[in-house]
């Protein structure tokens, strides 16, 4: 399963970003480009692995985008941006977070007191994202019915998801080893 993507991964570029090993890949970067079959490929996983009972789709900026955008056409949910900028609207949900290699803020418009979400993103790797941003959900009154990463680099998955309230799905668990990719399909 999931071949195509496995394939691609496997290619990938590596660079150090402050000491932070970071890979470059389509779903994680729009670079190169995104072949439409590993799109697809992400696409039907994404609707396989979970109910999307849920009222909207959330997707961090900006690698979240790419993945909500044809998810909201498939399913026909709407979906919002947790975006980089505050716009000022009223109810925005004001987010500080942490990676691998950066601290930033993210705003969240367009949810209100009782939606429930699923929130979609490229990759997991510390967990400082999706913790963020459930809690300021939570704090909201907003409920995260799932989530959905594509890639996780995360070696505490199951707790972070217990620590969340909500399960974690990833299409591929990956690790970068000696400057090399190393992918294991968790559904194996």
């Amino acid at each position: 399963m999931h071949e195509k993507l496995k394939a691609s991964i496997l290619s990938s570029p590596i660079i150090d970003k402050n000491g932070y090993p970071y890979l470059i890949h389509p779903v994680t970067d729009g670079i190169p480009f995104m072949e439409p079959d590993i799109l697809d490929e992400v696409i039907d996983w994404m609707v396989a692995a979970c109910s999307f009972d849920c009222d909207l789709i959330v997707a961090p900026e900006s690698m979240g985008i790419p993945l909500a955008v044809p998810l909201s056409l498939r399913l026909r949910i709407p979906y919002t941006v947790a975006r980089k900028r505050s716009y000022g609207l009223e109810g925005e949900i004001p987010v500080l977070y942490r990676t691998g290699y950066s601290e930033r803020s993210i705003y969240i418009n367009g949810l209100k007191k009782g939606d429930g979400v699923v929130i979609v993103d490229d990759m997991l790797s510390t967990g400082g994202t999706l913790s963020a941003l459930t809690g300021a959900l939570k704090e909201n009154g907003i409920s995260v019915e799932d989530i959905l990463v594509i890639f996780n680099k995360c070696s505490n998955i199951d707790e972070l998801g217990r620590r969340l309230g909500t399960g974690i799905k990833r299409m591929l668990d990956i690790s970068l080893e000696k400057g090399t990719v190393v992918v294991t399909d968790p559904s194996n």
